[in-house]
């Protein structure tokens, strides 16, 4: 959209010309992406909705740079090319059947790798157009806002999970489908909505809650990604007492799920973040926070002393039935980059069998046993199997590069988006970030990107000085 400033507008409108600042971009793209996606996965989109919504994006990115808007790129986006490159450069190894895996053409493997090539792409697109948005455009707040409301979702569907674990339905996009499509467990799992994962960990069937994130381990790693941003809304200078009160509410209410989806690298995560922010706070000179955070620590110590979630904690780890399983999987990434080193082998690779025999299979009686998906695990694992040790430089750099770069930004902003670049590090050995957790991580770093650039604008900025 481009507007005539009023004082050229007469005898001299006909010779203007719009400079970059009149080309606006709009906001609904990225506004209705977060604030509807409780109805985008009713519908059955879910995770389809990023590379739907990319298109309008990349339109209007397109559109502003000819009109003479400059879109800018973010801070170490060549480490990202680099990722990108390995992504394009590896569908020439998907033929490959690296030892122990199980045989099969490449072009079998194409649609996997097409599905995993749009939506990185659509997700980069996603990172641009959140970076380049402009305060009168989409406000940082207002951003901040919507990611917090998506916390908000991600703790009602986790309680949705708890107490109707077996809630389900049969999305509008779903039955468009053809009924050979819709039965397959992967198009299934993209289009057909569903409250929580049923699990038999503790030696019973339970529901584990996904919703509205589509696994338990993505409803975790959307869980800590998007309570940074909660929190930094519930501490900004905007928020009024009866919505931090709220908020805390929120917060206490949301021990619930953490602790019944039994997920153990959300516990970690967790732990991780609140001594990174800890430190960044202390340097800050919020010593008051630290307090906050000792309190919150104490009152969920006290939570699970004297409730029945002690209990589920304390058996949770005393039964890690999944830990063979990673060790595994470990072992096969890593005897896997062994043998490409440098571009991995373009996507994913199931094992003969399982961790005790090559005989051992999935069957109709035990969907899990055997038959792992080597990269699967946990991104570092997928990174370095996949795409070898130029795409894990990638990858890992331009994250890196990203919490070093914006290390000094003391405000909500920086210490929230730190907390997620950290927190998804330090998860990457048991969770994939494909997708919902890597445009989460995205925003965040256009968010630290959008900060260092013009801090002065936020009100949740304001809260202190931001030193880029």
């Amino acid at each position: 959209m481009v507007s005539t400033p009023l004082r050229e507008r007469g005898r001299h409108a006909k010779s203007w010309r719009p400079s970059s600042r009149d080309v606006w971009l709009p906001a609904w793209p990225l506004a209705g992406l977060l604030v509807l996606y409780p109805v985008w996965w009713a519908l059955g989109l879910g995770v389809l909705i990023f590379p739907l919504i990319a298109v309008p994006m990349a339109w209007f990115l397109v559109k502003a740079q000819i009109a003479g808007r400059s879109v800018r790129l973010p801070p170490g986006f060549a480490f990202w090319m680099i990722f990108l490159a390995v992504l394009v450069v590896g569908v020439a190894v998907l033929g490959a059947d690296p030892t122990g895996t199980v045989p099969e053409r490449g072009l079998e493997r194409i649609p996997g790798v097409l599905f995993r090539l749009g939506e990185y792409a659509a997700l980069t697109v996603l990172l641009l157009y959140a970076g380049n948005l402009t305060e009168r455009e989409l406000p940082r707040a207002r951003l901040v806002k919507h990611l917090a409301w998506l916390f908000a979702i991600t703790v009602a569907g986790g309680l949705l999970g708890v107490f109707a674990g077996t809630f389900e339905f049969t999305s509008p996009i779903e039955l468009l489908l053809p009924e050979h499509l819709r039965d397959k467990g992967f198009i299934r799992s993209l289009v057909h909505p569903y409250a929580a994962q049923i699990h038999d960990i503790l030696g019973d069937d339970r529901p584990r809650p996904a919703a509205p994130w589509g696994y338990t381990n993505t409803w975790g790693n959307n869980f800590l990604l998007l309570m940074v941003w909660f929190c930094a809304a519930l501490f900004g200078a905007a928020a009024s007492r009866r919505a931090r009160v709220l908020a805390v509410a929120c917060l206490a209410i949301s021990v619930i799920p953490v602790v019944i989806s039994l997920n153990r690298g959300l516990w970690i995560g967790l732990g991780v973040a609140a001594l990174y922010a800890a430190v960044r706070l202390a340097f800050a000179g919020r010593v008051w926070v630290i307090g906050v955070l000792i309190a919150a620590l104490a009152a969920v110590g006290a939570a699970l002393v004297l409730t029945p979630l002690g209990d589920v904690v304390t058996a949770r780890l005393d039964n890690g039935k999944s830990n063979g399983v990673r060790s595994y999987l470990v072992e096969r990434a890593v005897t896997g980059w062994a043998e490409s080193p440098l571009i991995g082998f373009g996507s994913t690779r199931t094992t003969i069998g399982g961790r005790n025999s090559i005989t051992v299979g999935e069957s109709h009686d035990c969907e899990r046993c055997g038959n792992f998906t080597i990269g699967g695990n946990g991104q570092f694992w997928q990174l370095i199997f996949a795409h070898g040790g130029l795409g894990t430089l990638g990858y890992l750099g331009f994250f890196g590069y990203g919490i070093w770069r914006f290390r000094r930004d003391r405000s909500p902003v920086g210490i929230a988006g730190g907390c997620a670049l950290v927190g998804s590090f330090a998860s990457m050995f048991w969770y994939n970030t494909l997708v919902t957790p890597l445009a989460f991580m995205f925003l965040g770093y256009a968010l630290l990107w959008r900060n260092a650039l013009g801090a002065a604008d936020s009100p949740i900025a304001r809260t202190s000085g931001v030193t880029p």
